[in-house]
């Protein structure tokens, strides 16, 4: 008999969180779009919206090229990369090779149905001049893969600002991008179209 109730308080516990973190996040979005935004960002407060596979953004984001994009590896560790065009993205794969793939394949193995891009409190995407190019000539090379000294993260920032520097998280990333910007980073949703999911 204690059984059943123990699961229903816990039941209503958690849909109790659930709302809490639905307000949260709506009252962040409303401050976003009013422009109230951190001034300064600090290492808890340069990722201000984080991806997230239970709540569903309030906008999706079409990338554009040299967007810098995301998605969930077993429900925790972000894989990042960078955006072309026409369903092109380019990823240091676990192998180490850099490769050119579409977002079937970005997504493929992975655990989240979703990319997000990095984008600033008006939903533009963040990008820098040199990025495009640099990734481009990054295709096809091979670097010696470790998870936390020579990673997706830290190949993204090297195609960001030239700078090879070992990056061990994803949130540590977020850290050096809010730097670099000068401003929190969003990650949004990307507008995923049938096209893209199918090829």
């Amino acid at each position: 008999m204690p059984l059943p109730l123990l699961w229903l308080g816990s039941a209503a516990m958690g849909a109790l969180l659930l709302a809490d973190e639905r307000e949260k996040r709506q009252q962040l979005e409303r401050d976003r779009l009013l422009g109230k935004v951190p001034r300064q960002t600090t290492g808890s407060q340069a990722m201000v919206v984080a991806p997230s596979q239970w709540q569903k953004g309030f906008k999706q984001v079409s990338p554009q090229p040299g967007s810098i994009v995301c998605c969930y590896v077993f429900g925790v560790i972000e894989h990042t990369g960078i955006w072309l065009a026409d369903d092109c993205l380019v990823e240091l794969h676990g192998s180490g090779l850099i490769r050119a793939v579409s977002v079937k394949r970005f997504l493929a193995g992975r655990t989240g149905s979703q990319i997000y891009i990095a984008c600033n409190h008006q939903h533009q995407p963040l990008i820098a001049s040199d990025m495009v190019s640099r990734a481009e000539r990054a295709i096809y090379q091979y670097r010696e893969y470790d998870l936390f000294d020579n990673n997706c993260h830290r190949f993204v920032w090297s195609c960001l600002c030239g700078e090879e520097v070992a990056i061990k998280s994803f949130n540590e990333l977020n850290q050096k991008l809010a730097g670099y910007f000068k401003q929190g980073i969003y990650w949004d949703e990307m507008r995923l179209t049938p096209e893209l999911t199918d090829r």
